[in-house]
């Protein structure tokens, strides 16, 4: 099987019916033969055998996933004491009513495929003879990140917490920003070889059901060997799999995640993984920093406004200089025209060329400087924005102005807030800079207007990617070019009014 089926999305098979569940009966020895069999060449499970009060128990446990301690405290011990039981049938009754247990809850297995599970998953199972259920004790623990502030989403005056690996901690802490029972948390498990937990969380009555169902839809089709993390399951679900454009924004901030929540928003938790997905999405939202919320009104629209015309500088502002200098130099003052073209007298490569090379070294040492050591890394950037350029220019390989282009161009794709969108203005960056080579201003009008064609036809689960702009909604631009203030926001309703545009 190829690496491209692996990650490819397939419709269920017709017919195809769940793993059957297996229940053996009473059988001590068939019982623990099956596990055996199931969970052969596992170094790490463990497997006893006790006898307490004439009664057989099988103690099934996977090793470093359980607390020892707490084990031999709360189970064993009382198991082994004398007068736990008068008989075997009463050891079962017992175990369920374990006193010493307060903080667990056992739960009860027929199926032996369910009770493998359950051990993979860290808890304890225990076998009794003649008797046909088992129990499972939760008593799991590893080694786990601490929460700590957030790597990639830099904060200034908002909370300093972020998402951990495990989901449990990560659902605690929206539990505690959001303080309703409105707020569910459905558990499904993806991947036939990891069975990872994803947790689909949103407010109920806030929410559109409409957008729930779908997302479990898209969901339940999802057929692959493992989930390692929520990039896995956001290239299945996409609307529009072929797009450049991100169609699900991506947060380790628990604070965002509540806002999105809040505002009728799905969020998807895995398993395993800092960063849980949240959808649906406009185009705006990739334009708008979770500082903004926490800054003055008029503030956070004054930066809102510096991010768009980065962006937009960020796109456009090498095309532009290609298609000027090569098509339409009487644009250009004449004072400023004659320094680019004394700049350019010595360069043997025309302005397309120059960019393109420059974008591609630039690109470079971006790459450089995220693979390399923390320790080295910013003397990689150093060296190659400084030592490199210097060079390349004194040794007439390409012009000052395009130097400086290329530098403001790399800055403005830094102001974007998300990687995602900065990621893909950096791609769409060298197509439009062909066209414009080969066009001129004509051609880069139309690489905008291609480009906003495609943006128009996008939707992310049924929401119009440019939504509240494209369809209009007045009433919901509030959020959008500036950042309203508080009282005039409403923050149960904003969603549902733009999932409006679905509709149209």
């Amino acid at each position: 099987m190829s690496l491209f089926s692996w990650f490819k999305r397939q419709q269920p098979a017709e017919g195809k019916s769940p793993t059957e569940p297996v229940c053996l009966g009473a059988q001590f020895q068939e019982q623990m033969g099956w596990l055996r069999n199931s969970l052969k060449q596992c170094s790490d499970v463990h497997f006893h055998h006790l006898t307490a009060n004439g009664a057989r128990l099988g103690v099934v446990y996977l090793q470093g996933m359980i607390d020892q301690s707490l084990f031999d405290e709360t189970i064993l011990k009382p198991i082994l004491a004398d007068g736990f039981a008068s008989s075997k049938a009463e050891f079962f009754y017992k175990l369920l009513d374990l006193k010493q247990v307060s903080t667990m809850s056992s739960t009860v297995h027929t199926d032996m495929n369910k009770a493998v599970q359950s051990v993979l998953d860290g808890n304890v199972l225990i076998v009794i003879e003649d008797e046909s259920r088992m129990l499972s004790f939760p008593l799991t623990r590893f080694e786990k990140r601490a929460v700590s502030e957030p790597a990639n989403e830099n904060v200034i005056r908002g909370p300093r917490d972020s998402f951990v690996e495990d989901i449990s901690t990560n659902l605690t802490l929206i539990r505690r920003r959001i303080k309703t029972p409105s707020l569910k948390m459905e558990q499904l498990l993806v991947g036939k070889f990891t069975q990872t937990k994803v947790v689909i969380s949103y407010i109920e009555g806030v929410c559109k059901q409409k957008l729930v169902d779908e997302v479990k839809q898209r969901l339940s089709h999802i057929q692959m060997d493992g989930i390692l993390g929520s990039s896995y399951l956001e290239e299945c679900i996409e609307d529009h799999r072929f797009s450049p454009f991100p169609q699900t924004e991506k947060t380790e901030r628990p604070d965002v995640a509540a806002a999105a929540l809040l505002q009728g928003r799905v969020v998807i938790f895995v398993d395993g993984t800092p960063i849980p997905i949240i959808m649906p999405v406009n185009f705006y939202m990739f334009l708008q920093s979770a500082e903004d919320y926490y800054q003055r009104y008029f503030s956070a629209s004054w930066i809102r406004w510096i991010r768009m015309a980065f962006l937009l500088t960020s796109l456009l502002f090498p095309s532009v200089y290609i298609a000027v200098t090569t098509f339409h130099p009487e644009m250009i003052p004449t004072s400023l025209l004659i320094s680019v073209a004394a700049a350019r007298d010595n360069v043997p490569f025309p302005a397309f060329v120059e960019a393109f090379m420059m974008e591609i070294a630039f690109e470079g040492l971006r790459e450089a400087g995220i693979r390399t050591p923390k320790a080295i890394g910013q003397a990689i950037s150093i060296l190659g924005a400084l030592v490199i350029g210097q060079a390349a220019v004194q040794a007439g390989i390409v012009s000052a102005p395009m130097v400086i282009i290329v530098s403001l161009t790399g800055i403005a794709n830094f102001i974007i807030p998300h990687y995602d969108l900065a990621f893909t203005i950096r791609f769409l960056r060298f197509p439009v800079m062909f066209l414009a080579a080969s066009f001129g201003i004509f051609g880069l009008m139309v690489g905008m207007l291609l480009i906003y064609i495609h943006m128009v036809s996008l939707r992310s689960f049924g929401m119009p990617y440019l939504a509240p702009t494209a369809p209009l909604r007045v009433q919901n631009l509030k959020d959008v070019f500036i950042r309203a203030p508080w009282w005039t926001l409403n923050q149960s309703t904003s969603h549902r009014n733009a999932g409006e545009d679905d509709e149209d």
